[in-house]
């Protein structure tokens, strides 16, 4: 008797949790929308335009800020998944921190792999 009480239990506490989870994640980055696009271009550039290159929107997240090189300003870092075939890639896409606009100021992609 005290297990399907226990399984009962567990299920809402589940439940529970997930939907905690959901409503606490992190809001989409200001500049997600632009971010995307750059990222694509990113990739379709590093692999000379490979029709397998995809980005993945559902990846986009912000990953902090970045000190400008000039000045005291400071940029915001959105990093983008995508993927050429096999590989895999993460971009990060860094941009001014303007009310409004989205001011792209640098772009960077790895591959996520170990060549060692």
């Amino acid at each position: 008797m005290r297990i399907p009480i226990l399984l009962a239990c567990l299920a809402l506490l589940a439940g529970t949790a997930a939907s905690h989870a959901a409503s606490h994640a992190a809001p989409r980055p200001h500049c997600a929308d632009a971010a995307v696009k750059q990222a694509a271009k990113l990739l379709a550039f590093h692999s000379d335009n490979d029709d397998r290159a995809q980005v993945d929107p559902d990846s986009v997240r912000a990953i902090g800020t970045v000190g400008a090189l000039v000045g005291k300003g400071r940029f915001d870092v959105i990093e983008v998944e995508g993927s050429i075939y096999k590989g895999n890639y993460r971009m990060h896409l860094i941009y001014a921190q303007l009310p409004g606009d989205c001011v792209l100021m640098g772009q960077e992609i790895l591959e996520r792999s170990d060549p060692y």
